[in-house]
């Protein structure tokens, strides 16, 4: 699991399949989200999750029409296949990503 910001964001996510979990450290279901997608990192290499703190790259958040946190972004090679919002359990994420494997 990496940070990425506006300078790194297009390099992170061009190549490959990626969960991209725009969040905020004063969100509330954002900090329920953070120990799932730890644990999914620590047991799959299918994917890589790469994490975007909203009020540290504003304008990630503006491009990607992020407009509440967490959204959570599946891009592949570079490109949005699908997007969840909001708290999502271990098997709803998994079984999303599975779909585009």
């Amino acid at each position: 699991m990496r940070n990425a910001n506006s300078e790194t964001f297009n390099e992170m996510t061009n190549k490959g399949l990626k969960l991209v979990d725009f969040w905020a450290s004063w969100c509330g279901p954002c900090k329920m989200l953070a120990p799932v997608l730890d644990e999914i990192a620590s047991e799959t290499s299918e994917f890589e999750i790469i994490k975007v703190e909203v009020d540290e790259n504003p304008e990630l958040a503006a491009q990607y029409e992020v407009m509440s946190v967490p959204t959570l972004f599946i891009m592949k090679d570079g490109q949005i296949v699908d997007q969840m919002q909001g708290f999502q359990p271990k098997e709803n994420i998994l079984n999303k990503m599975q779909q585009h494997i």
